[in-house]
C-alpha cells in the first residue's frame, strides 16, 4: 500500500474535483468525475447502484485516480489502485458528507428516493506526484 505526503493529502483535503477511471467490460477505460476524500490511507468516493463506474468495479477492483488544484492545474496527485471495499451501509453519511465538503450543505441534494449509494474504499498501490514541492 502506498502512502500519501502532507502535500498530496492537501490535494485530497480541499474541494479539487477528482477524475476516477475505471476498466469496462470490453478492456476499454471509462472516466468519471467524482468528489473524493481520504479515509487515513484510504481513497474514499461515492456513486449509485446503476451506475457504470460502479459495474465496472465491481467486476475489476484496477482504478486510477486523478487529482488537480483547482488553484494551480500544475499541482496534481495521480494514483494507481485497486477497490478494496463496496459497501451501501453507509452510503448516504458518505455522500452527505462529501457534499458538505465540496457545496458546503450538509445534506447532499442530488438524492432521489429510490437511489441506494455506494461508498468506495480504495487502496492506492502507485502514487505520483507533480508541483507540489516535495
Amino acid at each position: 500500500m502506498a502512502t500519501f505526503s502532507p502535500q498530496e493529502r492537501e490535494l485530497f483535503d480541499g474541494r479539487n474535483l477528482a477524475h476516477l477511471a475505471t476498466v469496462c467490460m470490453d478492456g476499454g477505460p471509462s472516466v468519471s468525475p467524482v468528489w473524493v476524500m481520504l479515509e487515513g490511507e484510504r481513497i474514499v468516493v461515492n456513486s449509485a447502484e446503476g451506475r457504470l463506474k460502479v459495474s465496472n468495479m465491481r467486476r475489476d477492483p484496477r482504478v486510477g485516480i486523478s487529482i488537480h488544484d483547482q488553484g494551480n492545474l500544475y499541482r496534481m496527485v495521480s494514483v494507481r489502485g485497486r477497490v478494496i471495499e463496496m459497501t451501501t451501509e453507509d452510503g448516504d453519511e458518505v455522500i452527505d458528507r462529501l457534499s458538505e465538503k465540496y457545496t458546503g450543505n450538509p445534506v447532499y441534494r442530488g438524492r432521489r428516493p429510490d437511489q441506494v449509494r455506494v461508498t468506495i474504499r480504495i487502496e492506492a498501490e502507485q502514487v505520483a506526484s507533480m508541483g507540489l514541492g516535495h
